[in-house]
């Protein structure tokens, strides 16, 4: 099991349908810098608790919901106690993690976003 890592990374983009401006034949070489990245990434388990994102950006349980691919009910449950708490797995506490990192880093990653095409929904909660 890796390290715990209090910092978020990127996600990388969809490459299922990538633009057009990106030479498939010819990929960028990966420079020490990327491959420290790498390294660091595998080692972590990115996470951040429902608790803390919501306290820290006060969205809705939906907002939540959608963010993890979650129903509502589900995002409902992290937040009980008792026989009724669900506890939110690794994927779901590195989605808000993720979700974190795209917030704080604002208008330079929107644009990214929006240049990889990610305002279209690809599932449906």
């Amino acid at each position: 099991m890796g390290n715990t890592c209090i910092f978020s990374l990127p996600c990388l983009p969809n490459l299922d349908s990538p633009p057009e401006t990106i030479d498939m034949k010819n990929p960028r070489s990966l420079q020490e810098r990327e491959l420290q990245l790498i390294t660091l990434y595998s080692q972590c388990e990115l996470g951040m608790t429902p608790q803390r994102f919501y306290a820290k950006w006060g969205v809705s349980y939906e907002q939540m919901a959608e963010i993890c691919a979650r129903s509502i009910s589900t995002t409902r449950g992290w937040f009980r106690r008792g026989r009724y708490y669900r506890r939110p797995t690794a994927n779901d506490l590195r989605h808000l993690a993720l979700m974190d990192f795209l917030l704080e880093s604002g208008e330079e990653v929107f644009e990214f976003l929006e240049h990889w095409s990610c305002s279209t929904p690809s599932r449906s909660i």
